[in-house]
């Protein structure tokens, strides 16, 4: 049940929509310094982006990110800072791939051919040095010995190499992720403003409103309110009684209309 949800997983990652800010081609010259960072030291590249991918909060942290038969039973939950070091240290591989699968599902990247035809030629190189291996092991030929251990050279070679590019790749995209490259303006929400209306400038906070130093209302504050005395515009004027004695100015007596 377990292997046929992975492979289903596997299937769903395929049709993911988005693609990673960095292919695997431009990673080197994306962030040099970080390559060659991940390339000689790999297993603590490997602790510091599974760390950062469970934004620092290791009480998520499970062993392998739940993709291994292994997970969840390894105490994580008592001391996962020491099952992350064991985990990078012991199954690379399997770290890089975990903190790789975590952004995928999180962001649904999908990984491109290219990427792809890289990967499957790291594997397929590892497998045709461990084959040459057995050959020469069983033949005891020196020279299936030598291209053996040429082939090992290669694939290791070519494993580091890789591994460090995904751990660049990886980095470059929770750098995206944590606004390291700026804030995305055609993402951005437009202020409140702003979504009232769009055919109207919106007036600046620093100064007076537009329109207000010719006595004007300005752009989208209702009008002003009736003053008392003067009647709607059709409608003619109000004439009040004014006692003996009281000023004509002073509001007349509800009780006294003409």
């Amino acid at each position: 049940m377990a292997i046929q949800m992975r492979a289903e997983k596997m299937e769903l990652r395929q049709h993911y929509r988005n693609v990673w800010h960095t292919d695997l081609t431009s990673t080197i010259s994306a962030d040099f310094p970080y390559c060659c960072f991940a390339a000689l030291c790999g297993p603590c590249a490997s602790f510091m982006l599974r760390k950062r991918a469970l934004y620092n909060d290791m009480s998520r942290y499970t062993c392998c990110a739940g993709f291994m038969p292994c997970s969840g039973r390894c105490g994580e939950s008592k001391c996962p800072e020491l099952c992350l070091c064991t985990e990078v240290l012991c199954c690379f591989a399997n770290s890089v791939a975990s903190t790789r699968f975590l952004l995928q599902d999180e962001f649904n990247i999908q990984t491109t051919q290219c990427d792809n035809c890289i990967i499957a030629f790291m594997f397929c190189l590892q497998q045709l040095a461990c084959i040459c291996s057995l050959v020469a092991c069983l033949t005891g030929s020196e020279e299936i010995e030598d291209a053996s251990q040429c082939l090992s050279c290669l694939s290791d070679m070519v494993y580091c190499t890789v591994c460090a590019c995904m751990q660049t790749q990886h980095k470059i995209e929770m750098d995206k992720r944590d606004g390291k490259f700026g804030q995305q303006t055609g993402m951005a929400v437009p202020p409140m403003q702003q979504m009232s209306r769009i055919d109207q400038p919106v007036p600046s906070p620093a100064g007076p409103p537009p329109n207000s130093a010719y006595g004007l209302p300005p752009y989208g504050y209702p009008p002003p309110p009736q003053v008392q005395g003067y009647p709607p515009s059709g409608c003619p004027p109000a004439v009040f009684y004014t006692p003996p004695g009281h000023p004509p100015t002073a509001y007349p007596h509800p009780g006294n209309p003409k």
